[in-house]
Parts: structure tokens; C-alpha cells; sequence
């Protein structure tokens, strides 16, 4: 019985340890996937004709000092605002009988119990409703300047970037990628969020803060599917 006892409390013990998630190393500043690109471009050589313009260095009197290409920074307005709501109610109902005539014996008399008949009968009944709701509502504003790392073949942006701020008890940061359209840049080098196509948005945070958020293992455990109640 002990080893019995023991065998059951070492397989217990194997279950909870295989449902603790590995752990992980958490996001740190200075990723090298979010480094700001350096452009390979040759450096522009100064004509020494001592003259005060420089036809290398010159740039066209109608065109707008605009992000167009690899290193240059393009600040992000962050206006995210999305609202969910679903909603859904099922009911069901379901009633059956079923009712024999007595049974009847030889000479087509009915066969008796005592002073009833014998006969059968089946009735029930099966009702089913439920409803369910969900609602979700997430909001974020901010502002997250980032570098333009490539020019695609159709003169379009990909852009990427981070942005760390340190507090008392750990760090927040905001970490974007996506694909943006020359003409969506403002004068000011500004873009709208809702205006980068396949964007990647990132807002969390590390240390204290954002571990007293997180559910201890024995608590996932209860949460995840192995536990059968």
C-alpha cells in the first residue's frame, strides 16, 4: 500500500512538473532585430572650390524633407482603438411519449398483475438554454519614433524600432515593425498607426509590476486543460 501511496504521489508530481511552462528569458533593450539600420552609403565628398554650395549636397527647393530612405526616422502616432462585442443564446426542447396498449394474453383477454393490467408506457422530456456574451475593449496612445531598415522594389517603407522607459520598480517599452507608404508621411516625418500595413505592436513591461500580473504555475496549472474538473 505505502509503495502504491508513493507511485500515485511521484505521478502527481510528474503531471505538475511537465504543466510548468519553460521559462524564458523576458525582452531586454538593445534587441538587435529593433537596432536602427545604417545605411551602406558611400561618404559624400566636399569639393574644396571655395565656394559655399555644394551641388552634392543639395537638395531640390520643391520637395519636402521627407523619410525615403534606409536610416531614416519616421515617428509613429499611436492611435489604436478597437471594440469588441459578441453575443449569442441557444434553446432547445424536446418532449417524447410513448404508450402501449395493455397486452393481451390468449382469447384476446388483457394479461393481469393482481387486479392491473399489464401495459407500457414512456414519456420525457429534454430542455437546453444558454447564453453567452463577450466584450473587449483595448485603447493605446503614444507617440514611438522608428528607422527605416529597407526600400522595397515599389518604393515602400519597412520600418522598425523600440522604445524603453525605465521606472522605479521595471521597465515599460513599445516595439513596432509593419510597412508604410511614402505618401502617408507627413511633412513633420509623422504617420498615423493606422496607417502601417502589417504592423506588429508591442506595449508591455518587465520587473515587479509586470510580474504581480502573472499567475504563479500552480495556478495555470488549475487554469489549463489537465485539470479535469
Amino acid at each position: 500500500m505505502t509503495n502504491v501511496i508513493r507511485i500515485i504521489g511521484l505521478g502527481l508530481v510528474t503531471l505538475i512538473s511537465g504543466c510548468m511552462s519553460t521559462a524564458q528569458q523576458g525582452p531586454s533593450p538593445n534587441d538587435p532585430f529593433y537596432a536602427p539600420a545604417i545605411p551602406d552609403l558611400p561618404r559624400q565628398k566636399i569639393a574644396e572650390d571655395g565656394s559655399l554650395f555644394q551641388s552634392d549636397m543639395a537638395n531640390s527647393l520643391y520637395s519636402d524633407v521627407k523619410a525615403r530612405r534606409i536610416g531614416d526616422i519616421i515617428t509613429v502616432n499611436l492611435r489604436e482603438n478597437t471594440t469588441a462585442s459578441k453575443s449569442a443564446g441557444t434553446s432547445t426542447s424536446r418532449d417524447t411519449s410513448v404508450d402501449l396498449q395493455p397486452i393481451t394474453g390468449l382469447g384476446g383477454l388483457p394479461i393481469n398483475i393482481g387486479n392491473d393490467s399489464v401495459q407500457l408506457g414512456i414519456e420525457s422530456s429534454n430542455d437546453y438554454s444558454g447564453d453567452a456574451a463577450a466584450n473587449q475593449s483595448n485603447n493605446l496612445f503614444g507617440n514611438i519614433s522608428v528607422t527605416v531598415i529597407d526600400v522595397l522594389p515599389n518604393q515602400n517603407l519597412l520600418i522598425r524600432g523600440e522604445k524603453w522607459i525605465t521606472l522605479n520598480n521595471g521597465d515599460e517599452y513599445i516595439r513596432l515593425t509593419g510597412v508604410i507608404r511614402p505618401q502617408d508621411v507627413s511633412p513633420s516625418n509623422e504617420i498615423l498607426s493606422s496607417k502601417v500595413a502589417n504592423a506588429r505592436i508591442e506595449y508591455s513591461g518587465t520587473g515587479s509590476f509586470a510580474q504581480a500580473q502573472q499567475k504563479g504555475w500552480l495556478a495555470r496549472f488549475f487554469s489549463s486543460e489537465w485539470w479535469p474538473l
